[in-house]
Protein backbone atom coordinates (compact mmCIF):
# COMPACT_ATOMS: atom_id res chain seq x y z
CA UNK A 1 0.00 0.00 0.00
CA UNK A 2 2.78 2.46 0.90
CA UNK A 3 4.66 1.68 -2.31
CA UNK A 4 1.52 2.31 -4.39
CA UNK A 5 0.89 5.63 -2.62
CA UNK A 6 4.51 6.66 -3.24
CA UNK A 7 4.24 5.86 -6.96
CA UNK A 8 0.99 7.84 -7.25
CA UNK A 9 2.20 10.89 -5.32
CA UNK A 10 3.15 14.25 -6.80
CA UNK A 11 6.84 14.62 -7.55
CA UNK A 12 8.81 17.64 -6.35
CA UNK A 13 8.01 20.65 -8.50
CA UNK A 14 11.53 20.82 -9.96
CA UNK A 15 11.17 17.19 -11.11
CA UNK A 16 7.91 17.76 -12.99
CA UNK A 17 7.67 16.63 -16.62
CA UNK A 18 7.63 19.67 -18.87
CA UNK A 19 5.75 18.74 -22.02
CA UNK A 20 6.69 20.58 -25.21
CA UNK A 21 3.08 21.78 -25.56
CA UNK A 22 3.36 23.70 -22.29
CA UNK A 23 1.63 21.25 -19.98
CA UNK A 24 3.35 20.14 -16.80
CA UNK A 25 2.91 16.65 -15.35
CA UNK A 26 3.52 16.24 -11.64
CA UNK A 27 2.31 12.67 -11.15
CA UNK A 28 1.26 9.49 -12.91
CA UNK A 29 -2.35 10.68 -13.23
CA UNK A 30 -1.21 13.83 -15.06
CA UNK A 31 0.81 11.66 -17.44
CA UNK A 32 -2.18 9.39 -18.02
CA UNK A 33 -4.49 12.31 -18.84
CA UNK A 34 -1.80 14.01 -20.92
CA UNK A 35 -1.06 10.96 -23.05
CA UNK A 36 -4.76 10.52 -23.78
CA UNK A 37 -5.18 14.10 -24.97
CA UNK A 38 -1.86 15.29 -26.46
CA UNK A 39 -1.39 15.73 -30.18
CA UNK A 40 0.49 13.17 -32.23
CA UNK A 41 3.22 15.76 -32.83
CA UNK A 42 3.68 16.33 -29.11
CA UNK A 43 3.80 12.58 -28.48
CA UNK A 44 6.38 11.99 -31.21
CA UNK A 45 8.51 14.87 -29.90
CA UNK A 46 8.87 13.05 -26.58
CA UNK A 47 8.93 9.47 -27.89
CA UNK A 48 10.78 8.71 -31.10
CA UNK A 49 13.66 6.60 -32.39
CA UNK A 50 16.18 8.75 -30.50
CA UNK A 51 14.51 9.05 -27.09
CA UNK A 52 11.64 8.11 -24.81
CA UNK A 53 11.13 10.98 -22.38
CA UNK A 54 8.08 9.34 -20.78
CA UNK A 55 9.86 6.11 -19.87
CA UNK A 56 12.91 8.03 -18.65
CA UNK A 57 10.82 10.30 -16.39
CA UNK A 58 8.83 7.39 -14.97
CA UNK A 59 12.02 5.42 -14.28
CA UNK A 60 14.16 8.24 -12.88
CA UNK A 61 11.60 10.44 -11.12
CA UNK A 62 8.51 8.40 -10.27
CA UNK A 63 10.76 5.35 -9.82
CA UNK A 64 8.27 2.85 -11.26
CA UNK A 65 10.44 0.35 -13.08
CA UNK A 66 7.47 -1.74 -14.24
CA UNK A 67 5.68 1.16 -15.94
CA UNK A 68 8.96 2.51 -17.33
CA UNK A 69 9.55 -0.86 -19.02
CA UNK A 70 6.03 -0.91 -20.41
CA UNK A 71 6.49 2.60 -21.81
CA UNK A 72 9.85 1.65 -23.28
CA UNK A 73 8.13 -1.11 -25.25
CA UNK A 74 5.16 1.02 -26.33
CA UNK A 75 5.01 1.47 -30.08
CA UNK A 76 2.14 3.96 -30.26
CA UNK A 77 0.51 6.75 -28.32
CA UNK A 78 -2.57 4.59 -27.76
CA UNK A 79 -0.45 1.76 -26.32
CA UNK A 80 1.50 4.14 -24.06
CA UNK A 81 -1.73 5.67 -22.77
CA UNK A 82 -3.23 2.22 -22.20
CA UNK A 83 -0.13 1.11 -20.26
CA UNK A 84 -0.20 4.15 -17.98
CA UNK A 85 -3.95 3.81 -17.48
CA UNK A 86 -3.64 0.14 -16.50
CA UNK A 87 -0.76 0.77 -14.08
CA UNK A 88 -2.52 3.77 -12.55
CA UNK A 89 -5.75 1.80 -12.02
CA UNK A 90 -3.82 -1.09 -10.45
CA UNK A 91 -1.97 1.24 -8.05
CA UNK A 92 -5.13 3.11 -7.05
CA UNK A 93 -6.78 -0.20 -6.10
CA UNK A 94 -3.68 -1.33 -4.24
CA UNK A 95 -3.46 1.92 -2.28
CA UNK A 96 -7.08 1.89 -1.06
Amino acid sequence: KQEAEKLLADVREDYSFWCCDGRIFKNMRDLMVGLASMSADTFSYHLNHAKNDFSKWVREVIEDEELAGDLENSTSQREAARNVNARYSYLVKKSS
